[in-house]
């Protein structure tokens, strides 16, 4: 496990663990906790739809999920793909899907955060005690995490939050999710720097992309934003619904409270 490669064994699982697993041709990544007993909490769409932008063109988006509407449950699990959503506690294959297993990483160094180009796989911010990280996950696995979007709350931002307790208080475009933020990042080297008209040549426009690239994943980091803050679980899931609104008054309480206390 390193830069090139976070894929470990199932030995090698610990309760708490921030989990993913890559599908659809490594696009994109499914996140979850692993608590205990070969048991993940993970957040995600019934229907085989695990992304979802909040827009007409959910339809058009489906999961690696198998495509049979009369597969049977899970005999270990109960897990049914189709008519699960949300917040679920599904045996470990059924999360990873035939797909292979990997440990997100936090608290890395600078160098390393850098030198991982795929988004959603590490973050410089540090986690929380397991304990307190398999609290979160149980809590929401009752109550919930809202609904599903693929750039504000997906399953990163949930597996984030239960090792954090980390919110963005704003009206960011962007949520927690590296693979987001990795998406976003891409576009600004491309069309947001001033700095490519003063080269021409391929290797001066690579450099350029990079280095543009790897500052706007760093500033979106959830250890170096400035609009994120912890909240309580428990705090959380008492605004009912969890839409957005009610997300950003009480991290907006939060935040206020804290800065209070702190003065």
């Amino acid at each position: 496990m390193g830069v090139l490669s976070d894929k470990i064994s199932r030995e090698q699982l610990k309760p708490g663990d921030h989990i993913y697993s890559w599908r659809t041709a490594h696009i994109y990544a499914h996140h979850g906790i692993y608590t205990v007993e070969g048991m993940v909490i993970h957040f995600t769409r019934a229907s085989f739809q695990e992304i979802d932008t909040g827009t007409e063109s959910d339809h058009n988006l489906v999961t690696s999920a198998p495509s049979h509407p009369w597969d049977p449950p899970c005999p270990r699990c109960g897990y049914h793909l189709r008519l699960r959503g949300g917040v679920i506690s599904t045996c470990l294959d059924c999360f990873l899907h035939g797909g292979d297993l990997y440990l997100f990483r936090y608290d890395v160094s600078l160098a390393f955060f850098i030198a991982k180009f795929r988004g959603g796989t590490c973050t410089l911010a540090a986690a929380d005690p397991p304990e307190v990280v398999i609290h979160r996950a149980t809590f929401l696995l009752q109550h919930g995490f809202g609904v599903y979007q693929i750039f504000k709350n997906n399953c990163e931002d949930f597996a984030i939050y239960c090792k954090t307790g980390l919110l963005v208080f704003t009206n960011a475009s962007v949520g927690l999710s590296g693979q987001a933020v990795a998406l976003f990042a891409i576009v600004s080297a491309i069309i947001s720097s001033p700095l490519r008209f003063l080269t021409t040549g391929f290797t001066g426009l690579a450099v350029i992309g990079w280095a543009m690239f790897s500052v706007s994943r760093l500033v979106s980091d959830l250890a170096i934003r400035r609009d994120v803050i912890k909240v309580s679980v428990e705090r959380l899931v008492a605004y009912s619904g969890l839409d957005e609104q009610s997300i950003t008054n009480i991290t907006k309480e939060d935040f206020i409270t804290e800065t209070a206390l702190e003065d």
